[in-house]
């Protein structure tokens, strides 16, 4: 099952090295493989969250985000996004924003590649951190069966009954950051503005075309159907797997925002990056996704949607944070390993514990 799922993941990091070495040299490859761990260490809360939405698809949407949608992941985040953001900030055509990104010079030259898309941080931290905090809050504000860090998820499950508790943290924590941006406040306003709007927009068409929770459908949605998977879970599709499908690649766009500013903190070389960040971690992060959905281990290990989002709370917190004041990568790397490891052991030992308890109950006699 391992070598099944990973491994064409093995496989282009591979080719992915070689391709940096020469490209570049030992140097390029030894980058390459930083980013590509970097990028790794950075998605396990995404591939978490990317499992828990892909189990509720239908075979069929399944292959498309696996495919079409690791071909956006690759060229439209970590290759086109930053050729975007540069075109736009500097007012350059594609053409001449890729011939800037070819030169040399890193993230401190002005008017570098690497410059520019560090002078766009601001807003692309304000969009991704507001849209990461809104999916953070929507989960911890709802009252759970199952409460992992009890002391916190329990008072924070009250305070979520209060009508649309979410998105008024959300604008507090967005008016706080522009009010510390100093003159880049509008831009970061506008930008957080927007994160939430994307929020709702794709978190509601979700909902409008979405199956409830007995696997009923929208009667009026004639193209809507549902499957049952191994689980006996209802699967979407139609309507409703593409407004998920868009639902995943808004997230993973916004997991990929720390990833590709951190990035050019180690390189500006856009084909470095492209390989490391790109064919490396975005490959590692859809093998973890499928490795997830087929072995079943949310379901088995409880704590790891718990973990993957607190994980998220603290992404987006960051990202804010930076808006301002820089935080090492080793820093944002590490935050989701350290809660998706916690959750992870915290689901051990709870199942350990039901096991006991199992074992320990007195058996029934048979009836004759």
């Amino acid at each position: 099952m391992f070598v099944k799922t990973f491994g064409w993941s093995f496989a282009v990091t591979a080719v992915a090295l070689l391709t940096a070495a020469f490209y570049g040299g030992i140097e390029a490859l030894i980058l390459c493989l930083i980013l590509g761990i970097l990028e790794v260490s950075l998605s396990f809360d995404n591939a978490v969250v990317n499992a828990r939405i892909l189990e509720r698809m239908n075979p069929f949407w399944q292959k498309m985000f696996l495919t079409v949608g690791i071909m956006i992941a690759v060229f439209g985040m970590r290759i086109m996004f930053p050729l975007l953001i540069v075109g736009v900030t500097a007012n350059l055509n594609p053409v001449e924003a890729i011939d800037l990104a070819m030169q040399k010079g890193d993230a401190h030259t002005p008017g570098t590649y690497g410059y520019l898309l560090h002078e766009a941080h601001p807003q692309i931290a304000a969009f991704g951190g507001i849209f990461l905090l809104m999916l953070f809050l929507d989960f911890i504000f709802q009252d759970r069966d199952i409460k992992w860090i009890r002391i916190l998820e329990v008072p924070l499950a009250k305070l979520g009954a209060l009508q649309g508790a979410s998105t008024i943290v959300g604008i507090i924590v967005l008016a706080v950051a522009g009010y510390l941006s100093g003159e880049k406040q509008a831009i970061v306003l506008l930008a957080g503005l927007l994160g939430l709007v994307t929020y709702f927009l794709v978190n509601g068409l979700g909902n409008f075309f979405d199956v409830d929770e007995d696997g009923d459908v929208d009667a009026d949605d004639a193209l809507l159907r549902t499957h049952a998977g191994p689980s006996g879970a209802a699967k979407v599709a139609g309507k409703a797997a593409f407004m998920l499908f868009l639902y995943l690649e808004v997230i993973d766009a916004s997991f990929s925002f720390d990833g590709v500013i951190g990035a050019f903190a180690i390189t500006s070389d856009p084909i470095v990056i492209a390989l490391g960040l790109g064919l490396i971690g975005a490959m590692f992060v859809r093998s973890l996704t499928v490795f997830l959905v087929r072995q079943g281990t949310l379901d088995e290990f409880v704590y790891l949607d718990h973990g993957a989002h607190w994980a998220i709370g603290a992404l987006a917190v960051i990202l804010l944070i930076t808006i301002e004041f820089p935080v090492n990568e080793v820093i944002t790397g590490l935050i989701g390993v350290v809660f998706i490891g916690a959750a992870f052991i915290g689901s051990l030992m709870r199942n350990r514990k039901s096991r006991s308890i199992q074992a320990d109950k007195p058996s029934q006699p048979a009836v004759i």
